[in-house]
């Protein structure tokens, strides 16, 4: 990939301390294995906004495919759709709510949903949505304004006015754009009240992405919201924040009986799903290595990160004696006692 590109995707913000915080996370966790337990079939499956899935994977939702490979958001999904893995389209594709549909017909379809400045383009994009099948509304509240990305300013990166990004087009955007002229296009007077209204008006589960606080999390549940995300944007938001492996229990213990919580950031091993599960999400959500899988491989490349996670899941489950994922718990994790060097 290009540096412009690639920064944009693997950086985050400030020092990213976070960023590299959510990998290492997850490598913070000991796993506790129970022996002589039969897992000749494991079983990885859970249940999400109601819906059997049948293993805890999520397409997260990431920007700008287009930069990535030419098939974009289209290559995702059909990798996705191979996989029975849910596939979440961000705002900022650069493929539209209804190509998608019409080109990945077979794909589970979440959307993530930035809200613009014009709401009347919101609506619009919202009603795109739920007129072509898409299941879940994620509204990703962690931003704006753009974090502070040190990578993408030393490389001057902006979208070349060749992108077609059809959101932001909608909304008004013309010919080459930076970060900042995305940012100018976003709302940012979203409040606790919006979660109901969307979920009244598309009539779809709202999931709200990007929190990280038990408080944050009881709003969440107190305006609606049929799920949360504990997320801190892949690190590219407020550095120095909790990882997703730190902040997740809390929020379990303070909602999990009454939403769903899932979780992303740093995600790379099927441990790491098991692990996950086991502090109480019900799934999580995978964006660097699916966009890596797309850069080297496109469609088949994507699918192949998603084979290989799922692979890991299912030996790390017959190898933890865990033989079905939904009934893990803290019983199989504790902190690790290397923990100090990460």
């Amino acid at each position: 990939m290009p540096p412009g590109p690639h920064g944009y995707f693997a950086g985050g913000a400030g020092d990213e301390i976070t960023l590299r915080d959510n990998v290492a996370a997850w490598r913070r966790i000991a796993l506790r294995p129970r022996m002589m337990v039969d897992c000749t079939q494991p079983d990885p499956s859970t249940i999400v906004l109601g819906r059997s899935h049948p293993h805890p994977l999520i397409v997260a939702p990431t920007a700008f495919h287009a930069l990535a490979a030419a098939d974009a958001e289209v290559a995702t999904a059909l990798a996705a759709a191979a996989t029975d893995t849910p596939f979440c389209l961000s705002t900022l594709s650069t493929t539209s709510v209804a190509e998608l549909a019409a080109r990945a017909p077979e794909a589970r379809r979440w959307f993530q949903l930035y809200v613009l400045k014009d709401r009347a383009v919101t609506r619009e994009i919202v009603a795109a949505a739920v007129d072509h099948g898409y299941e879940a509304l994620v509204l990703t509240v962690d931003l704006p304004p753009f974090g502070t990305r040190e990578r993408e300013l030393r490389s001057g990166f902006m979208l070349e006015s060749a992108t077609s990004i059809p959101n932001l087009a909608a909304a008004g955007a013309r010919g080459g754009l930076t970060l900042g002229d995305v940012g100018d296009l976003l709302d940012p007077s979203l409040t606790w009240r919006d979660v109901e209204r969307f979920a009244t008006e598309s009539g779809l589960p709202v999931v709200v992405k990007g929190l990280l606080t038990p408080e944050d999390a009881r709003r969440a549940r107190d305006s609606g919201a049929a799920g949360i995300v504990v997320s801190n944007h892949g690190g590219r938001q407020l550095d120095t924040v909790l990882a997703g492996a730190d902040a997740l229990p809390a929020v379990v213990d303070e909602v999990g009986g009454e939403l769903d919580v899932l979780v992303d950031g740093g995600v790379r091993r099927g441990t790491d799903v098991i692990k996950a599960l086991a502090l109480g999400a019900r799934a999580v959500l995978i964006g660097r290595p699916v966009l890596w899988g797309l850069a080297v491989g496109g469609e088949e490349g994507v699918r192949r990160v998603l084979e290989l996670l799922l692979a890991e899941l299912d030996t790390a489950l017959a190898l933890a004696g865990a033989p079905r994922a939904c009934e893990l718990d803290r019983s199989w994790v504790q902190r690790a006692p290397w923990a100090g060097t990460y």
